[in-house]
């Protein structure tokens, strides 16, 4: 793959593209896309519905029908969050692009954080990392952060790379990326998938700290063991075979 040219500054009023999926979240979507709305940027918000049962989806339409920077795009069945994805990074629209999950365990109060390194013109791709020491992070089971850093470190043995948390939602990126990732995981290996691609096409990272409000399972967080199983077999994939 040709190498990215090096990343330049970017203009005062460039396009913010947050790239939102969304499965199930009634409960917090509304507080999410509000905290994104409130964000100090020029921005549109993309929200990718992706098959909600439970009224996410009627919420997202009352929304953007009062904000015209949100659009609302609706998968009629559940096909997971690289498939939403694929579908947000189809429409995106802005100079750099945000993925923001829908959940509130990440805090759009990092937004300039997270896009300084960007707009500088010194990072193609920021991850925002909860393992570098954010304003706050909140304390899981020892097996949950265990389970990050094995991942974290099988693909930066094959990526070359030297992340602290590639399986963080926060991953921004310049357009001119975006546009050479063709998405082909469904589920939660969309991140080990992004990590593979960005790094070979040579892509300058940088990592900024990010506060981080982790949920339980009975608050709603959808990511198992057995995603932990298909992450593993999907960094070998899409760094050996992409």
């Amino acid at each position: 793959m040709t190498p990215l040219p090096p990343p330049a500054p970017l203009p005062a009023d460039f396009l913010l593209s947050v790239l939102m999926p969304a499965y199930n979240e009634a409960a917090t979507v509304r507080d999410v896309v509000a905290a994104v709305l409130a964000a100090p940027f020029r921005k549109e918000l993309v929200v990718v519905d992706d098959g909600s049962t439970d009224g996410t989806g009627a919420v997202l339409q009352a929304i953007a029908a009062a904000e015209p920077s949100v659009r609302v795009l609706r998968h009629e069945r559940n096909l997971g969050k690289g498939a939403a994805l694929r579908t947000a990074f189809a429409a995106a629209r802005g100079d750099v692009w945000l993925i923001q999950d829908a959940d509130r365990e990440y805090s759009p109060e990092d937004y300039p954080a997270l896009l300084r390194p960007i707009v500088d013109g010194n990072a193609h791709v920021v991850y925002g990392s909860r393992f570098l020491g954010g304003p706050y992070a909140r304390v899981h089971l020892y097996v949950h952060y265990l389970g990050n850093r094995v991942l974290t470190f099988c693909s930066n043995l094959l990526t070359g790379l030297n992340l602290t948390d590639m399986e963080t939602c926060y991953k921004v990126f310049r357009r001119e990326v975006g546009e050479r990732v063709a998405i082909r995981s469904k589920r939660f290996t969309v991140e080990p998938e992004l990590t593979a691609r960005f790094a070979r096409m040579q892509a300058r990272i940088y990592e900024v700290p990010v506060r981080y409000a982790g949920r339980d399972y009975d608050e709603g967080k959808k990511i198992t063991w057995r995603d932990g199983i298909a992450a593993l077999w999907a960094i070998v994939r899409f760094r050996l075979f992409p």
